[in-house]
């Protein structure tokens, strides 16, 4: 059988339940949700479960050297966490170019940046779970420990970065990721059994001192050595003295709801920027001037995005401005009738894994965690399973760049979680995972569901567009061929996409407020699953 091939079309129905639930990238994973939340764990026990078991059943995205954000709605405010990483106190431009780096690498030790998902783990768990961690991350440590076989999706992945790494991935530092991820020498096939002993034991270890023996324990010395041993930055003073970061989320407001983000450093002020921007037009089903309204707003916004956002206190304008009623009008404005190659605003004088849980209690955590570019860095601590990510890649070597690579800076991050209220209260989480897709799937899926009323299901099922730099746009194959000839006319240089693998990967639970319902929708791109209770 392949279980890539699929000839007849399907159909998803929105998933409806009342006492929990969980939306994730593969069923396993939300199936260890749903088992905490049965076990009398709230809704943030229940994500760290999904987060913790995602590291081990969905490794192509994800692991426990990755980076986090979440955002938690619990008793009826809204909380953000900022899990990502800094760079190495003694990393530096020099100091690159010392060892002959006149950019940073995207593989090996040197775009490691401090991993924050076990702090980020501890964190929520600390602040807000009912149960204790060593309980909430037993389900990933039985799937390590005990295997699982390999889903389709999961698979598909694994076996393409297989193939890329054996060709590109040659020198000693990288041998450990193929002991890793490999079994008995070869990529791994599709329904095949899976164990990870390694991972098992750093997520007990993880899981028994609070996240304390990664960041100073027996595995950071060994992260510690193994940089050391291959010229790597990262240190163990690095990850000892590193804290995530509680933060005030930001929010936008379009058409009677609020769509929240995590500050900057991370890009959801970009799916807010568009948000602002396009809410000044008049939106039309399945019309091509919409859509091109649509793409125009997110060229408009991205460009600024890029120009500006890296740590908030280092960005020349600051995140009230971007996301400020003169700035949506003013980039509106701009908006022609044919495709336009955008330039940055101008400054006024004077900015993956994901997850979605809910509980009987009305709580909700929005949760992403991610490598970057599948398995990161392509290092592999040994014998620990750790994969680690490699975030230091986006940073700049333009000293004139606000993303400029500085020591103990975090970088540019991709990865957003979402959220939706109306009315100060709870609507639910959103995410679209899938590297600089994310704030376009973001954008794409609230204005499904607030200016066309599509269900959950149906907002993730809608065919999705792409840009990718100038005039490119990407549109997947069963987007409408009558629209592709009318945003071609517009002077968009449209290609239509083999597959929906690059359109990212999304998950939404939405909370009925006066029932407490819960309707879910998970993604037909991916193992989407949703577990329910």
């Amino acid at each position: 059988m392949d279980f890539l091939h699929y000839p007849f079309p399907s159909k998803r129905n929105t998933v409806i339940a009342n006492r929990g639930m969980v939306a994730t990238s593969q069923p396993l994973a939300a199936q260890a949700g749903l088992d905490i939340l049965k076990k009398g764990g709230n809704a943030v026990d229940a994500a760290i479960a999904t987060a913790a078991a995602l590291t081990v059943v969905e490794p192509t995205s994800n692991g426990i050297g990755s980076d986090a954000f979440a955002l938690v709605w619990m008793k009826d405010e809204l909380y953000g966490l900022n899990a990502s990483g800094p760079s190495a106190k003694t990393i530096s431009k020099e100091a690159l170019a010392e060892q002959g780096h006149d950019k940073i690498p995207m593989h090996g030790v040197i775009p490691v940046t401090v991993p924050g998902a076990p702090a980020a783990w501890a964190s929520l768990s600390k602040r807000f779970g009912k149960l204790p961690l060593s309980e909430v991350l037993a389900p990933a440590i039985s799937y390590a420990e005990d295997g699982y076989p390999i889903s389709a999706t999961l698979g598909q992945n694994w076996q393409s970065a297989y193939k890329k790494y054996k060709q590109s991935l040659t020198t000693e530092e990288f041998q450990h990721w193929f002991d890793t991820f490999s079994i008995d020498g070869r990529m791994p096939e599709i329904g095949e059994v899976w164990h990870s002993p390694g991972h098992g034991d750093t997520l007990r270890k993880i899981a028994k001192t609070n996240g304390e023996a990664f960041y100073k324990g027996d595995i950071a010395d060994k992260i510690d050595a193994f940089m050391k041993k291959h010229n790597g930055f990262i240190s163990k003073e690095d990850l000892a003295s590193y804290e995530p970061e509680w933060v005030n989320p930001i929010k936008v407001h379009y058409k009677g709801y609020d769509v929240w983000e995590i500050p900057p450093n991370g890009q959801g002020i970009v799916a807010q920027m568009a948000l602002n921007i396009y809410q000044h037009s008049e939106p039309k089903w399945q019309d091509a001037e919409t859509l091109h309204n649509q793409i125009e707003a997110m060229k408009l916004a991205y460009t600024d995005g890029k120009a500006f956002v890296t740590e908030s206190s280092e960005m020349p304008v600051d995140v009230e401005t971007l996301l400020s009623k003169n700035y949506g009008e003013s980039r509106f404005a701009e908006i022609m009738d044919t495709a336009m190659d955008p330039k940055p605003f101008d400054i006024p004088k004077g900015g993956t894994v994901y997850l979605a849980t809910a509980d009987a209690d009305g709580n909700m955590v929005s949760y992403i965690q991610s490598n970057y570019m599948g398995f990161g860095s392509g290092i592999v601590i040994p014998e620990t399973g750790i994969s680690l990510q490699n975030r230091g890649y986006d940073f700049s070597l333009d000293e004139n760049h606000p993303n400029f690579l500085k020591p103990g800076k975090r970088t540019y991050h991709t990865i957003i979680p979402g959220f939706l209220t109306k009315d100060n209260q709870a609507v639910g989480p959103f995410g679209v995972m899938g590297g600089y897709m994310q704030p376009q799937g973001h954008f794409q899926v609230i204005t499904s569901t607030v200016d066309f009323a599509l269900n959950p299901q149906a907002a993730l099922d809608m065919p999705r567009w792409q840009w990718m730099g100038e005039k490119r746009i990407e549109v997947e194959p069963h987007f409408p061929n009558y629209l592709v000839q009318a945003l071609q006319r517009k002077g968009h240089d449209i290609h239509i996409a083999v597959d929906g693998g690059s359109f990212g990967r999304g998950q939404i639970i939405w909370r009925d407020q006066k029932t407490g319902v819960l309707y879910g929708g998970t993604e037909p791109r991916t193992d989407g699953s949703i577990a329910a209770w």
